[in-house]
């Protein structure tokens, strides 16, 4: 007899949130019927310098703070990616330029949490359900989005490409982690994946899930056989972010009804010796920029129908400290990736880096909230309806005057 924690344990498959779920192949084939809208959300884990990664060169401040790790003007050597005449992109972020040429890449600046803390448990967990100072929210706010409607509710409408379930997408729809797609399978010792299947059917507990999750092994191999070879001109890093988006690439091509798909980029908390056109957060920002570069050349058509947008739990202090590195900050900067955004553009008002202009006097000013741009998303471009949005993103009321997507 296999016990529950066994089968947890046996394979790389991360379980499927315990809420309810039905029969899976009929709605997986309706799924697929048609075109599809798709986010692939990202999470930069640690804070991401939102200062040195979208540069607002034409602050006087920006370069008297930073006298070490700054980034160069546009025009000098190894200068900012001129975007607006104020804004750069960081010279490593080079492949993400002809995304902003043809106005599909767009920045939101400015932006996060209403909430002052600078916990990267508590400002993460804020984020992943879209409330901030609540520390009791139950489920994140992409699964509070699942939970809202849609053609087909299935656990491959959401996965995550991690080793757990990340909080955003916790709570009682449906949705997959997994690592790979040839790792979403069940490893048992000489037991049968049939023999698991009747030994969990009669748990009243974890046999409907279960049932759901073989059922999803079964499409998800049957979709994507053989090797996976990206579409001309992708080049993924061989990172664990780049091929976290290979994954998520190639179960979108594969046509199963994917919906909302998650990734995670780390490390990017950097105290000491950050650096500035090389170093630490160079080195992170070249693996975010060729990753997403390679998602967005693999997804081809499908791109028309997808959003890809980028957050961070809260951005780094405006001043370098004593170790050439950044505290922990407030304001950060969000990219937002595909064919539904109206790109070209640096979106939220600019509060200024001067120290009456900074919050609590060292940080960069939040001027938008970061639930102005996920309740966007969802309700432009993934469709969530205006009734559910007060669901989704309980105690606040957006006001819809960004127009990112």
């Amino acid at each position: 007899m296999y016990s529950r924690r066994l089968f947890v344990k046996s394979g790389a498959m991360a379980m499927l949130s315990l809420g309810c779920a039905p029969s899976f192949l009929a709605r997986a084939a309706e799924a697929a019927e048609g075109r599809r809208r798709l986010l692939i959300a990202i999470f930069q884990r640690g804070a991401v310098d939102g200062l040195n990664m979208v540069v607002p060169y034409g602050e006087a401040e920006y370069y008297r703070l930073r006298p070490s790790i700054a980034v160069p003007r546009p025009g000098r050597d190894q200068g900012a990616i001129d975007l607006d005449g104020f804004f750069g992109l960081h010279p490593v972020m080079a492949p993400l330029t002809p995304l902003w040429n043809t106005r599909s890449l767009a920045v939101v600046h400015a932006s996060g949490s209403p909430d002052a803390t600078r916990s990267h448990f508590d400002a993460q967990d804020y984020m992943e359900t879209a409330t901030p100072g609540v520390k009791s929210t139950r489920d994140g706010w992409l699964n509070r989005y699942l939970q809202s409607g849609g053609s087909a509710r299935s656990p491959l409408r959401a996965i995550a490409v991690a080793r757990q379930m990340p909080r955003t997408l916790q709570g009682r729809a449906p949705s997959l982690a997994l690592g790979a797609v040839e790792e979403f399978r069940v490893r048992a010792g000489g037991q049968t994946r049939r023999g698991l299947e009747t030994a969990f059917a009669a748990d009243t507990v974890l046999g409907p899930a279960v049932s759901d999750a073989f059922d999803a092994m079964r499409t998800l191999q049957a979709a994507t056989t053989g090797s996976y070879r990206p579409a001309p001109g992708a080049s993924y890093p061989r990172s664990p972010f780049g091929q976290a988006l290979q994954e998520i690439a190639r179960v979108a091509k594969a046509g199963v009804g994917l919906e909302i798909a998650f990734a995670e980029s780390g490390s990017w908390d950097h105290h000491v010796n950050e650096g500035g056109v090389t170093g630490q957060v160079a080195n992170r920002l070249a693996d975010l920029a060729e990753g997403l570069a390679a998602l967005t050349t693999d997804l081809g058509e499908l791109l028309a129908d997808t959003v890809v947008m980028t957050m961070s739990e809260f951005g780094r202090a405006v001043a370098e400290n004593g170790s050439g590195g950044t505290d922990h900050g407030h304001g950060n900067a969000m990219l937002l990736i595909g064919g539904p955004v109206r790109g070209g553009r640096v979106y939220g008002r600019w509060p200024g880096l001067r120290e009456d202009q900074r919050f609590e006097g060292r940080d960069l000013e939040v001027t938008t909230d970061f639930r102005e741009v996920f309740s966007e998303v969802a309700a432009r471009h993934l469709g969530a309806p205006a009734a559910a949005l007060a669901r989704i993103f309980p105690g606040f009321m957006a006001r819809g005057g960004l127009g990112v997507v």
